[in-house]
């Protein structure tokens, strides 16, 4: 009875006015809470959890690109302004979902492993970094030159000549990548990317000798942010004034721009995403994962094809990369080691391989769970260890638990497991592609 009940309810959800009702309740009741409670994390966890309502439940889609925008565009600044840090989770969001989107391309649509893909997010941060900070000026002096104390060379509104800059850079390492690794498959080409991503790591870790480009280890800083519009801060203050009751700082205005370059951005690459997938290149790039011999015999060209899969996905990266810069301020090798081209093909197999809304879920699910949930509970645990709670039935004090026992620590225990997870009872991925759904229904039928 209880299983026809919780159907029959999931029916009705779908059908009529109700899904139209039950988002907007979830959307107008998360942003309440979060407004009411800005630091309440289970408040802005439904506020985030609505977008997958309103992708799930059957409306119009008039209605989603309305509501959609209404959320993107007035509910996330309302709620970073009043809490700094969710605009900082929905940046992280932002860039992790452009990253895992761009593998996607490379893994999912092409069916080329790169374990190196974080390299083209470095070239891009890099990119900005040298230009747009005082690192420029080691050029014409003699080695070992410290040019902090120096102007900067360029205006910080040059940044945004640099994102399309980074586009074309990224672009023309992932063509130089893909040049000498064209013949390569399978375990091969994982270990070939992978030395390459090490490469641009090691490079940017000891290129501080003899002419210091890159500051070595210690990173480049500061770097330049663009200017923001005197009209934009002017109507976003007064709005502000209004809802809030106070002047916003000008910290928070940059992370607001940020976060909406970061959604422009964002737009861009998964409507050329789309395009793609649904075009001849995207139709080519799936028999070549397929099979590369049928495609070349059906005269597909493989060379072409694949070095445009492992441009278009550094692209995305490298626009990313300068974005992530300028929002820093600061870059260092640390940021772009080997476990981060893992994370970003965690989220790629968490979310689906070649579906595109389930990569972007897989980004935003692996990145809330780092910076939000294991974060929020280490931070609670710490808050617990410094009063004198102690556990009724046990009798065991909080302030006895040992640090080691921090979730923070054991993130890459948890992402491991849910893979594992993920592998045996859902393979596919959370939202598989079509082709994948239906590869998978074929699998076990033939095995009936």
């Amino acid at each position: 009875m209880s299983r026809i009940s919780l159907s029959n309810l999931l029916q009705m959800a779908q059908q009529g006015r109700w899904p139209y009702i039950l988002t907007l309740a979830h959307v107008l009741l998360g942003a309440l809470l979060v407004y009411i409670s800005p630091r309440s994390n289970i408040a802005f966890l439904l506020l985030i959890s609505s977008l997958g309502t309103l992708y799930v439940l059957k409306t119009d889609n008039r209605f989603k690109i309305v509501l959609g925008l209404f959320i993107a565009l007035v509910v996330m600044p309302i709620v970073g302004v009043r809490n700094i840090f969710y605009l900082e989770i929905i940046f992280q969001i932002s860039v992790f979902v452009a990253l895992a989107l761009g593998l996607n391309i490379v893994v999912g649509f092409a069916g080329l492993l790169n374990l190196g893909y974080v390299a083209f997010y470095a070239v891009g941060a890099y990119l900005w970094a040298f230009f747009g900070s005082q690192q420029y000026y080691v050029l014409p002096f003699a080695p070992g030159t410290q040019p902090t104390d120096l102007p900067f060379l360029l205006p910080g509104d040059a940044f945004y000549l640099f994102l399309l800059l980074a586009i074309i850079v990224a672009a023309i390492t992932g063509i130089l990548l893909g040049l000498p690794v064209l013949r390569l498959r399978g375990d091969y080409l994982a270990i070939v990317t992978l030395g390459f991503g090490e490469v641009i790591r090691q490079l940017a870790n000891n290129l501080d000798k003899p002419l210091n480009f890159t500051n070595g280890p210690q990173g480049i800083t500061p770097i330049q942010r663009p200017t923001l519009p005197q009209f934009a801060v002017d109507a976003f203050n007064k709005v502000f004034q209004d809802i809030v009751g106070r002047p916003v700082e000008t910290a928070t205005l940059y992370n607001v721009m940020f976060y909406l370059l970061a959604l422009i951005v964002i737009l861009v690459i998964i409507i050329v995403t789309i395009r793609l997938e649904d075009s001849k290149i995207g139709r080519a790039w799936t028999a070549i994962r397929e099979d590369e011999t049928a495609a070349v015999a059906m005269g597909v060209p493989l060379v072409r094809l694949k070095l445009t899969a492992f441009a278009v996905g550094a692209s995305f990266a490298g626009v990313m990369g300068a974005l992530m810069a300028a929002s820093r301020t600061f870059v260092s090798p640390e940021s772009f080691s080997f476990m981060q081209s893992i994370g970003v093909l965690s989220m790629v197999i968490l979310g689906g391989v070649g579906s595109i809304p389930g990569v972007i879920l897989g980004a935003a699910t692996v990145t809330i769970l780092n910076l939000q949930v294991l974060q929020g509970l280490s931070l609670y645990l710490s808050q617990l260890r410094q009063s004198d709670a102690v556990i009724p039935i046990i009798n065991f004090a909080w302030r006895d638990l040992s640090t080691q026992l921090d979730p923070a620590k054991y993130q890459r225990l948890l992402f491991g497991i849910i893979l594992i997870i993920m592998m045996i009872f859902r393979p596919a991925g959370i939202i598989p592609a079509q082709r994948r759904q239906r590869e998978l229904a074929s699998e076990t039928s033939d095995d009936k």
